[in-house]
């Protein structure tokens, strides 16, 4: 157990997290390391199996579910499907090991795969992908990642999305990876934390994390269209009495990107779109792009492209999807500054983006985590310092999802 840390409720306490691995799916393979057990939403067992050699499938008719393969089908029903194995076993979907339930619920785009399982199993396919593999000196960075992953689920838990699951297994939650992504070392962070999460007078808080913030976290406020939210400030990231910061050792600390005028015209034509109104003449070619306006952090807030055929504002953020690389990459954050380089005619020839960060930039910096781990500091010590006013405690029980 981590110093200082303590522990919380225990697995059980908690309800299960469901955790949408799939969607849009045409048919779901029944796969499995041993045993399983297929149940209708009725409670009645629909098909058995073992492993996944000549594995049958779930298809949909509307939200009306049936097992075929074999040369033979089930007949039609009423969804979801709930698929069940022993607990010392694993499911499987997408080459992947899965500990917990699937749920296969039929919906009008196709079938949705569901993860159902404890919040203390699933946060061990969360940690080391979040966070990645690290050194006992870094324990704890891992430490704070799995208190941090824990009250972003819990918070979701609490109903912010509503339907049938509460987070999505990839960065627009918290990439997950199943049984395969367990490692050692963040096993032993998930036990030492367990049940604990961050609050804020006394309730579970939202605990965003991004890769680096470039040597100042930004506030929820200038980000995210939102009000200024108490425990998501800007922070500094420098390391006191020097020129360095805690997350210069991260990767993606200070970046460049370039496009040539074919280029920038490209990916504006592709995603301007889903963040300004068009004109009727489409976007254009672009002749000029500049930083229109600062947050009080020094990130963008809001970015000026003109072109043939207008001139856009796009929020700072925004504009992070739309300056994108030709294979759809987005720009690593909204901390950054823009240099045009002109051709004959007028024509732009180049922009050149220079910034630092990779990420939102709002709640912890998990380089700067992982250069303050390397420091010394604790867990508590790190979340003190990107979130804020935030205790450690327990989940109150009021918050728990019925």
């Amino acid at each position: 157990r981590s110093p200082g840390v303590g522990r919380g409720r225990t697995a059980s306490d908690l309800p299960p997290v469901r955790v949408a691995i799939g969607s849009r799916l045409s048919s779901v393979p029944l796969e499995g390391t041993g045993a399983w057990t297929l149940i209708d939403a009725r409670g009645a067992t629909v098909a058995r199996g073992r492993g996944a050699e000549n594995a049958p499938r779930v298809e949909r008719r509307g939200a009306d579910l049936r097992v075929a393969g074999g040369g033979e089908s089930s007949p039609w029903h009423a969804g979801p499907f709930t698929l069940r194995t022993a607990r010392s076993e694993f499911l499987r979907a997408n080459g992947k090991r899965y500990r917990g339930d699937f749920q296969i619920v039929g919906t009008d785009a196709g079938l949705l795969l569901i993860n159902v399982l404890p919040v203390e199993e699933y946060l061990r396919g969360v940690v080391p992908l979040e966070i990645g593999p690290r050194g006992r000196n870094e324990r704890g960075a891992v430490e704070a990642q799995a208190l941090a992953a824990r009250s972003f689920t819990l918070v979701r838990m609490r109903g912010a999305r509503g339907g049938p699951f509460d987070l999505v297994a990839g960065v627009s939650d918290q990439v997950y990876g199943g049984a395969d992504a367990e490692r050692a070392e963040a096993d032993a962070a998930v036990r030492a934390t367990a049940g604990l999460v961050l609050l804020y007078g006394g309730r579970p808080v939202d605990a965003p994390f991004h890769a680096a913030c470039g040597g100042e976290t930004a506030a929820a406020e200038e980000v995210w269209r939102s009000d200024g939210v108490p425990h998501l400030r800007r922070v500094s990231d420098k390391i006191p009495g020097s020129d360095r910061y805690y997350c210069d050792i991260a990767p993606r600390f200070s970046w460049e990107r370039r496009w040539t005028g074919s280029e920038l015209d490209a990916v504006v034509s592709r995603y301007l779109g889903n963040y300004a109104q068009i004109a009727s003449g489409g976007t254009g070619r672009v002749r000029d792009v500049r930083v229109a306006g600062r947050t009080p952090g020094g990130r963008v807030a809001e970015l000026s492209l003109r072109t043939t055929t207008d001139t856009y504002a796009v929020r700072g953020n925004d504009a992070r999807s739309v300056l994108r690389t030709n294979a759809g990459e987005l720009l690593p954050s909204s901390y950054f500054s823009v240099a045009t380089e002109e051709g004959p005619g007028g024509q732009l020839a180049q922009l050149v983006a220079r910034g630092n960060g990779h990420g939102h930039g709002v709640g912890m910096c998990q380089w700067g985590a992982i250069g303050r781990a390397r420091a010394g500091q604790s867990a508590r010590t790190i979340l003190r310092v990107y979130y804020p006013g935030t205790t450690i405690g327990p989940v109150p029980t009021g918050h728990l999802r019925p």
